[in-house]
């Protein structure tokens, strides 16, 4: 079995939710498709993965993400 990630998703600082976290699934994901809604942590390793679809959500390069 293959360790690659499903999907690769880059986001901005703009994207991220209040403790540096993304949603998965996001909207441009297939309804078919659709799992619970997790959090997905980028601020701390500047990516995460979701344990449900295995999609990677990785903070753009340069992207600073600021504190609320």
């Amino acid at each position: 079995m293959s360790s690659e990630p499903k999907a690769v998703v880059e986001v901005t600082a703009k994207d991220v939710q209040g403790p540096g976290v993304v949603a998965c699934p996001n909207p441009k994901m297939a309804l078919w498709s659709n799992h619970p809604r997790v959090f997905i942590d980028v601020a701390t390793e500047g990516e995460g993965k979701c344990p449900y679809c295995g999609t990677v959500y990785r903070l753009k390069a340069g992207e600073k993400l600021h504190a609320h």
